[in-house]
């Protein structure tokens, strides 16, 4: 038996797909965006882009065919994200945060839920989802055992409806495409302000033209210059009780594994952003001699520096490549893996585009060159989606500790923990 990294044809062509359809429709989105100075006008000009995506089947991927999508597995959707975060960062993050918003239905719904939410998501329209998870005061918390602390927007149940009251930030998509909100919003969200979210926890989805949705304010970020991050308040918010995925406490498990699945992707993205970045600084180091007698490839330090960070790229992608196989081999429960290479990644990501920057110089500094763009796109992917200061205490201090703990389990493919 051999251990075999070959694409089989689908595969390779899901790859393709993305290649081109990046070089070809992804490549005008900067144009589009330079002339925008306020974030929320940069994110409506993705917009024809998003069509696109939508057109191409990327956003069918996130969904299963039985309720009208064409599912990618989590293996294909990395194959494809590399590809277009090469390109470009902003699109790529508008469809993982509607798949974030879809998630909870996607993995935990029943079926009627996932009849009523997905369905509307696989017709021509650009629909966004979001989720509403980071609370103003940070999101670090949301798993403390303390109720006094953690998640502070609650859903009051009175009989067979919910309320929904509180305010949440850096959440991408949910201002949808007018400023009128996402067409549909997780909220993440307790049930009981006395009881810790290992028993009110909850995931409750809140549908376009709802009544106390409001956007308040967007935050400009330095990288991902599109990707919008609106505050989004919520004040006496009626959907119905039908609108819970779940149970009060079931929104641990979920809130864990939707952002476990994400981090395969985004371990992808930060490959695709170094790819860009040695793309450039390999034809600099080819053509350019910085008014030397040589061109600066030929200079044993700038030889070491372009190898040193191909490795990187390499031994990056594959672990993002296992990461994502392994969690569709786990049917998502792998947690160690996932978040080990969104840590990994994300990091590496950082020192590879700075060795990039310091190959082309001080241009790569300016706005000559994409280097210090991409600079600004990979410094987001350490601190996001939890950051991993959280990620290592929550998922992985967390995992070290259990008594069931394997940490040979994932070179055998096996799960870490018995939970």
């Amino acid at each position: 038996m051999t251990l075999d990294f070959t694409l089989d044809d689908e595969q390779m062509a899901v790859r393709t797909q993305a290649r081109e359809f990046a070089s070809t429709v992804l490549s005008q989105v900067e144009g589009a965006i330079a002339p925008f100075g306020k974030p929320e006008e940069r994110f409506y000009a993705l917009r024809p882009f998003y069509q696109q995506m939508v057109d191409a089947g990327f956003v069918k991927a996130l969904i299963p065919a039985e309720y009208g999508g064409a599912k990618f597995t989590s293996l294909q959707f990395v194959l494809a994200v590399e590809e277009i975060s090469r390109v470009d960062i902003n699109v790529a993050s508008a469809v993982l945060g509607t798949g974030l918003g879809l998630y909870a239905v996607t993995n935990f719904g029943t079926e009627e839920q996932k009849h009523r939410f997905l369905t509307p998501f696989c017709g021509d329209e650009p629909k966004l989802a979001a989720i509403a998870y980071t609370e103003v005061t940070g999101g670090a918390n949301y798993d403390s055992t303390d109720p006094k602390v953690g998640v502070q927007t609650f859903a009051r149940i009175e009989g067979d409806e919910i309320v929904l009251n509180g305010a949440k930030h850096y959440t991408t998509n949910a201002s949808g495409w007018n400023g009128e909100g996402a067409d549909l919003i997780a909220v993440v969200c307790r049930t009981d302000p006395a009881k810790p979210p290992q028993e009110s926890l909850a995931v409750v989805m809140v549908e376009k033209g709802t009544p106390g949705v409001e956007v308040t304010g967007m935050i400009d970020t330095i990288g991902h210059r599109a990707v919008n991050s609106p505050r989004v308040e919520f004040t006496d918010v009626r959907v119905p009780l039908s609108n819970m995925i779940g149970e009060p406490g079931d929104g641990l498990a979920i809130v864990k594994s939707a952002f476990s699945w994400t981090c395969a992707p985004i371990g992808a993205a930060c490959v695709g952003r170094m790819r860009a970045a040695f793309e450039y600084a390999y034809e600099f180091t080819k053509t350019d001699n910085r008014s030397g007698p040589h061109p600066v490839i030929e200079y044993q330090n700038a030889g070491y520096m372009l190898a040193d960070i191909k490795m990187r790229i390499e031994a990056a992608r594959y672990l993002a490549w296992k990461a994502a196989d392994h969690f569709d081999k786990t049917g998502g429960q792998d947690r160690e893996l996932a978040n080990i290479t969104k840590v990994y990644n994300s990091e590496l990501s950082v020192q590879t585009v700075y060795d990039a920057m310091r190959l082309v110089g001080v241009d790569g500094y300016g706005d000559k060159t994409p280097i210090a763009g991409i600079m600004q796109d990979v410094l987001c992917f350490p601190v996001y989606d939890g950051g991993n200061m959280g990620v290592r205490r929550r998922a992985l201090h967390e995992m070290l500790m259990e008594p069931s703990y394997d940490h040979l389990a994932l070179a055998e493919n096996r799960l870490s923990t018995g939970n």
